[in-house]
């Protein structure tokens, strides 16, 4: 006769919580877990499919997978361009073939870049670069390997990543189009963004963040995602924790008067975003974009597309140019897991400054201005 199972011992169930709570607790549903990006495209996709197809939750649950909520965002952007485009065609994205997914891939050549104006997003900037359509491509390939993962549809259904065989656009690791600046129109940029930025009241504050991404060599989502409480003290350096691209969680020095500008901005705040709104808020990366950008303007700066990423692009080919430079220390300083990707900085910088165009000009230039 089989023995009915016994109660489990005191030492088993934890404190103050019931055997009962305990199970109700590995019963909830695991949505109620997902961050909110997860739960905004969820949302957007049931307004269209309805709550009984799997689109909505899988593409969800693949939003919620990701490690970092800047990946969440850009993944679900991207992933909404792939919708769209197919819903257009008459196919729903479960049934996205190969052939269409390379058709998309060649959509995204000639696909205008949406901006926000009055309130919606209009399709008027040029097409994606490589890079970006690379990246478009690549979280595509994520939400069908996600999906295969799950095994939550037949194989009838899905079977294949419709992805796995598209050509992707060939990157060249030593091409970018962000622009850089030398240390002295940095400075300008800088003292612009503080003395001469039209509103007083986010002057300081547009000041120090440009201070912090220059000088902790921090991306723009990095840098807005900071927060007082991370501010700290140790083995006599200020420091300040970060949670970088990847969801990675590094721990950045604050030069002295870097530390003093940031407490002269939360000024008696003890929580929150170092860099906010005047009711506690994020500040969003479009605003802040503008915002250097037309502090580039203002200074004068030969740059037309300078931003946020140009500060940290400058700043590690700087730290390259400063006597004993050590690569080690700035690639971990630059947060680069590959210090390949730390010696492009290097390696872009030296193109330009020992460029053999300006001994060839140089040589020439008498001659031709004579004639």
């Amino acid at each position: 006769m089989a023995l009915a199972p016994t109660a489990p011992s005191a030492e088993l169930v934890p404190s103050g919580r019931s055997a009962r709570q305990s199970l109700t607790k590995l019963h909830t549903d695991p949505r109620d877990d997902w961050p909110p990006r997860a739960w905004r495209l969820f949302d957007h996709l049931t307004g269209v499919y309805g709550e009984t197809d799997p689109l909505p939750t899988l593409a969800a649950a693949w939003i919620a997978h990701q490690r970092s909520d800047g990946t969440r965002k850009t993944y679900a952007q991207n992933f909404k361009i792939l919708e769209t485009y197919v819903r257009e065609r008459g196919t729903h994205p479960f049934a996205v073939t190969f052939l269409l997914a390379d058709a998309f891939a060649n959509h995204l050549k000639t696909l205008p870049t949406l901006i926000w104006r009055n309130g919606k997003r209009i399709p008027e900037r040029e097409p994606r670069d490589d890079t970006t359509r690379h990246n478009v491509l690549s979280a595509c390939s994520s939400f069908f390997k996600f999906v295969l993962q799950t095994k939550a549809l037949p194989k009838e259904l899905i079977d294949a990543n419709p992805f796995d065989g598209v050509l992707y656009p060939a990157i060249d690791p030593m091409f970018t189009r962000t622009e850089g600046m030398t240390e002295e129109e940095y400075v300008k940029l800088a003292l612009t963004a503080r003395d001469k930025h039209p509103c007083r009241r986010t002057a300081f504050r547009l000041y120090v963040l440009v201070l912090v991404l220059y000088h902790l060599c921090l991306r723009i989502d990095a840098a807005l995602g900071a927060r007082i409480e991370k501010l700290g003290y140790d083995r006599g350096h200020h420091t300040l924790e970060v949670q970088i691209k990847g969801g990675t969680w590094v721990t950045k020095a604050v030069p002295p008067f870097i530390w003093h500008a940031i407490q002269t901005l939360i000024g008696n705040r003890t929580e929150g975003f170092i860099f906010c709104t005047s009711t506690g808020k994020r500040l969003d990366e479009p605003s802040q974009w503008r915002a250097i950008k037309a502090t580039a303007k203002r200074a004068g700066l030969p740059q037309k597309k300078l931003g946020p990423h140009s500060l940290k692009h400058s700043t590690i080919t700087h730290a390259y140019d400063r006597p004993g430079a050590r690569p080690e220390k700035i690639q971990h300083w630059a947060d680069h897991k590959d210090p390949r990707t730390t010696q492009r900085y290097n390696q872009r910088r030296g193109a330009l400054e020992g460029s053999p165009a300006y001994d060839a000009a140089a040589s020439m230039a008498e001659e031709l201005e004579a004639r």
